[in-house]
């Protein structure tokens, strides 16, 4: 069983402030995951330009500072909601229409955090439509939280980490817009070096290009590394090339960042 991330600057274009769906990618990533070999996988995916600017917009995370204050936060709360919602029912439709048997699945309806961390997450019916061979798609969604910030942003990195931890998965994959983790931000500096494997946050330096209220590349790396404790190893891959999903679905090497532990031999 394959867990893989796809995030939301390659399902969606980000950098717009209005939900905006990239169908050119998401068409191609369909029909590469339905011309894989895999047979079991879970998908989750990020939020993209359909989530972000509300959460952003509305603080939602940030404590709650009056009843006025409230009132504002739960409209933007729905806002954020009906956003990613709808943009994990296109990306269903995208998967049907190649013939996978996708299952939406809401986090918010599921999923309670304390202070931004999953708390709490009932992963029955994931087990179970997985043993029935759907597809089920999770998505980055805002959830309720423990006093004093009530909701809170839920990223789809976290959700991948907290599932493969639950479920122990052969590989995680991150499908990015990038080919990996760089010594640093490959968009800023021409000369950023790839790293092909990571084995600790030291090895890192991240600077986000914009804003990224879930942590951008850093949040994702270190998500990843944690599940190392647990012998999990992830890879990072960009999806905007032609094949890369497809190729490492089916355990081919691609260009892109492993995280490993560390090889004393």
């Amino acid at each position: 069983m394959i867990i893989l991330k796809l995030g939301g600057s390659v399902i969606t274009h980000k950098e717009e402030d209005t939900p905006t769906v990239n169908h050119e990618n998401l068409k191609r990533i369909s029909r590469e995951i339905r011309e894989s070999s895999i047979q079991k996988l879970i998908i989750v995916h990020g939020a993209g330009s359909f989530g972000h600017p509300y959460a952003k917009k509305y603080a939602i995370g940030d404590e709650i500072k009056d009843s006025e204050d409230l009132k504002r936060k739960i409209r933007g709360f729905s806002l954020t909601h009906h956003a990613v919602n709808e943009l994990n029912s296109i990306i269903c439709e995208y998967l049907r229409m190649q013939g996978i048997p996708a299952m939406p699945l809401q986090p918010s309806s599921f999923i309670l955090t304390q202070n931004k961390r999953i708390q709490s997450a009932d992963i029955r019916l994931i087990k179970k439509y997985l043993d029935m061979e759907f597809i089920p798609v999770l998505y980055g969604d805002v959830v309720l939280d423990t006093e004093p910030i009530k909701m809170a942003v839920l990223s789809g990195d976290q959700i991948t980490t907290y599932l493969a931890r639950k479920l122990k998965p052969e590989r995680v994959i991150l499908a990015t817009d990038v080919d990996g983790i760089y010594d640093k931000n490959p968009k800023k500096y021409p000369d950023a070096l790839l790293l092909e494997i990571v084995t600790s946050k030291e090895e890192i330096e991240t600077e986000e290009t914009t804003v990224d209220v879930t942590g951008g590349m850093g949040g994702k790396v270190n998500e990843l590394l944690d599940l190392l404790e647990l012998g999990i190893e992830s890879e990072i891959i960009n999806a905007n090339q032609k094949n890369n999903l497809k190729k490492v679905l089916n355990g081919e090497k691609v260009t892109g960042t492993t995280i490993k532990k560390r090889n004393y031999k």
